[in-house]
């Protein structure tokens, strides 16, 4: 049960370290922000729900958690290209993204050897 805090513990680095870049978007891209925010949260109920779900239903939310990280990855890789975060920290958020992917991808794999 430890691990499975482990990846929401991820997703909060993940979304304070967000909020930091955050700043830099124009008006025009508000959107883009917004949705960045509201994903990155979403994210965050949905392993929790996953954590406190029976296994039959489990799977469903991970599978929900995967879909948002890809979406979160398409945001930061769509963020970069319009010049509003730098490679840099496009490379820093997607290397967070990629650790909690991973993370999930262990623990949905862990589940279906039960």
């Amino acid at each position: 049960m430890n691990d499975k805090f482990k990846i929401a513990r991820y997703v909060k680095e993940f979304i304070l370290s967000l909020d930091d870049y955050l700043i830099n978007y124009p008006k025009k891209e508000f959107e883009l922000r917004n949705r960045l925010i509201y994903d990155s949260y979403e994210l965050l109920e949905l392993v929790y729900l996953a954590n406190y779900e029976k296994e039959e239903k489990r799977h469903d939310y991970q599978v929900k958690a995967m879909m948002k990280i890809n979406i979160l990855d398409f945001y930061l890789e769509s963020s970069f290209k319009k010049h509003i975060i730098s490679e840099k920290q496009s490379i820093k958020l997607s290397k967070k993204l990629l650790e909690i992917n991973k993370m999930m991808h262990g623990w949905i794999k862990d589940e279906s050897k039960s």
